[in-house]
């Protein structure tokens, strides 16, 4: 994580603002294992008020919360609770550029940016190791609160006790297209149409090439991807969620492509491709095709791997900034990737 400030305990009288990066998780045959941080972001705000308030910002939020049931509320007072501190009243503003439910790990960028926001609120009581710990716990999942939490790529294994990772410097030369349907997929209705049971040959299928995959991006092969990327454990039950997903993971690289998968539970879709090969156009042609063929809008955006995890802004209360509301501070941040 980035600090404006040196980290010190310090009471909870001013205002944090952290920004978080988006995810996309599995990356194919990485079921609840590989996650990739991307240049897109949401921003909490928090600070200690007389009542709790809760301010969205932006057009991503809809049916969010804005009481004590909001899930960064919830997730700050869990590290309030682990630190023994009591801040019940919070002022609270939230913005996201990450659409929800589109797989690209919203959920996770609120826990990782509430977890980060109180703890650096509170003087940073808990350790970066306890913050992984405790957003794992909340996601059931280390690959998007990994990548959020600590950028670039994450290889991750949780028990459901404790996990575990090893963070991969994404190669270099590599872009991420995103294509985002215009229509919401709950990752609760993914997964329930996964099967419980998987044959052998697939299961080997799935290990043989989520381990080559790792490998990849590890050491930079970029030619592996295509085959590497293959997946027999979650993409091909989830197919009749997306009408154009099937053609598109499988002719991709016909068009520039280096791979494609499903992000996350989807619907978005993502594909890898060399950074030289991202402005000709091809293969936003090639999506926005099969997927108008469908009757489906979707909306396409080049991304690059994120390389940091959040970034903290502590305002004390002698700053300007510190009387701004939450929606001002928020507006205020820089948007990296045009729409």
């Amino acid at each position: 994580m980035l600090y404006e400030s040196e980290k010190t305990h310090q009471s909870p009288n001013g205002r944090v603002v952290v920004k978080v990066p988006a995810s996309s998780a599995n990356l194919g045959p990485g079921f609840d294992s590989l996650g990739m941080a991307l240049s897109l972001f949401a921003w909490v705000s928090m600070s200690p008020s007389n009542a709790t308030k809760i301010t969205l910002v932006g057009d991503n939020l809809e049916g969010v919360a804005e009481d004590k049931t909001n899930l960064v509320y919830i997730v700050a007072q869990s590290v309030f609770a682990k630190a023994g501190v009591e801040l019940p009243e919070l002022d609270i503003g939230i913005r996201s550029d990450i659409p929800l439910t589109r797989g690209l790990g919203s959920s996770a960028a609120a826990i990782v940016g509430a977890l980060v926001a109180a703890n650096a609120l509170i003087g940073y009581a808990l350790t970066e190791d306890e913050i992984f710990q405790m957003a794992t716990s909340i996601e059931k999942h280390p690959d998007n609160v990994g990548a959020s939490l600590y950028g670039g790529i994450i290889a991750a294994a949780w028990d459901g006790d404790r996990a575990e990772y090893v963070r991969i410097e994404p190669p270099v030369g590599m872009d991420v297209l995103v294509a985002i349907p215009e229509f919401e997929l709950s990752t609760k209705k993914a997964r329930n149409v996964l099967p419980e049971q998987i044959s052998m040959k697939d299961a080997v299928f799935n290990v043989t090439h989520s381990s080559l995959l790792t490998a990849a991006l590890a050491t930079g092969r970029l030619d592996l991807l295509s085959h590497a990327m293959r997946d027999r454990l979650h993409q091909p039950y989830r197919a009749a969620l997306i009408p154009g997903m099937d053609r598109i993971l499988r002719e991709a690289t016909e068009h520039g492509a280096l791979g494609a998968v499903l992000s996350g539970a989807g619907p978005t879709l993502l594909l890898l491709a060399r950074s030289e090969n991202a402005g000709d156009g091809q293969l936003v042609e090639f999506v926005q095709a099969v997927m108008a063929k469908e009757g489906i809008e979707v909306t396409t955006r080049w991304l690059e791997p994120c390389l940091n995890g959040p970034t903290v802004r502590l305002i004390s209360r002698n700053e300007p900034d510190y009387n701004l509301e939450p929606h001002q501070i928020l507006t205020k941040a820089e948007v990296e990737v045009s729409a």
